[in-house]
Order: structure tokens, then C-alpha cells, then sequence
């Protein structure tokens, strides 16, 4: 994460919390769910809020959690009621620890340049036929949205970069609307990967 985007979480990260923990996003854990086994370990990069979490963990999964912001981490860590690691995408270091890496609008932040490095270490993170979910506002290139950083995708260029890290085959790509109030009409590109054999 750029250093003026954490800069923003750290500042912003009350609001932030407020505006996005009761967001409801059931129809897209069921799509990642349904690929994972019963009482999977799931690795939510990127928490935020730690809604996603609290998601997994009430419905029994064992749940690694981590976080750019140490601020965020901390407010996320009081709402799940279990520590949230501080760390960037970069930092990453598992080795086939996880049935499934949940990265719900966390990836947008990393710059396209260091993209395929993020998932390569997303990729070794998992276990054989692990599942790899991302979200990405729907576009293309780099853009500054009020002092935060994304990087946009659409499907042409999510292609392209799986291609080019290599070792995921793609179950399902879809776009769907925000699910905040007033933002409807936000675009958004989900994916769900697997690990395939062998990498």
C-alpha cells in the first residue's frame, strides 16, 4: 500500500469502520464458501473493518487475519476479539497454510507494477486446490480517489496478470454494484482462483 493511502486508513480509520462493518456481502461468502471444506483456514488479507472475519469465524472457520493499518488492524482486532497482524501484502510469508485467502478490496490498493509479486505470495500461501477470492473496482490503471490510491481492473486485464503469475485456474469472474447505500452504481470486479496442481 502506497505510503499516502495507509496514511489515509490511519487517519480515517474510525469512518471507515462506521461506513463499511454492517455491509451485507452474504451472496459473495456463499460463491467462496461453496469452494472451501468444512472448518477451512481462511486468510482475510486485508481485513478492514474485520467484518469478513467475524463472518468466517461465526460460522466456525479458523480465521488468520491481517491488515496495512495499524489502526484499522487494532479496530478490527476489538470487533473479531482476536489479534489482526499488521502487515502489507508484501510482507506476506505462509507456505501452504491456508484452504482459502478471502481479499475483498485489499488488492486494489497494491500499485500495478508490484501486483504479480502480491499474488505470487497469495499463491504459496495456499494449500493444494486452495481458493483465492479478490475484489477490484471495475476499470482500468491506477487512479488517486481522494488521497487513496487503486488500481482498477477489468477482466481483459485480470487475465492477463493471472497469466502472467501463473499456477491459478479461474472458476468464476463476475461484476456486481456496490452493496453501500447511494453507491449502487459502482462497479465491481470479483474473482474466485484456484491453486492448481503443482504450483
Amino acid at each position: 500500500m502506497p505510503p499516502a493511502t495507509n496514511d489515509y486508513y490511519q487517519a480515517n480509520a474510525k469512518l471507515f469502520f462506521d461506513q463499511t462493518v454492517a455491509v451485507n456481502l452474504s451472496e459473495l461468502y456463499q460463491c467462496f464458501i461453496a469452494n472451501l471444506p468444512p472448518l477451512a483456514r481462511i486468510l482475510d488479507a486485508g481485513c478492514g473493518s474485520g467484518r469478513d472475519s467475524k463472518h468466517f469465524l461465526d460460522a466456525g472457520y479458523k480465521v488468520t487475519a491481517f491488515d496495512a493499518s495499524s489502526c484499522l488492524a487494532q479496530l478490527a482486532s476489538e470487533y473479531i476479539g482476536r489479534s489482526v497482524k499488521v502487515q502489507s501484502f508484501s510482507e506476506i510469508e505462509y507456505l501452504s497454510e491456508f484452504d482459502g485467502i478471502w481479499a475483498c478490496a485489499s488488492l486494489l490498493h497494491v500499485p500495478m507494477i508490484e501486483m504479480p509479486e502480491a499474488f505470487l505470495r497469495l499463491r504459496r500461501a495456499l494449500v493444494k486446490d486452495g481458493i483465492l477470492y479478490a475484489s477490484f473496482k471495475y476499470g482500468m490503471g491506477e487512479h488517486d480517489r481522494n488521497g487513496r490510491m487503486f488500481t482498477d481492473m477489468n477482466e481483459v486485464v485480470l487475465s492477463d496478470l493471472i497469466d502472467r503469475v501463473g499456477g491459478f485456474s479461474e472458476i468464476q469472474t463476475w461484476v456486481t454494484g456496490d452493496q453501500r447505500a447511494g453507491r449502487e452504481d459502482e462497479l465491481w470486479l470479483n474473482t474466485l482462483l484456484r491453486l492448481e496442481e503443482g504450483s
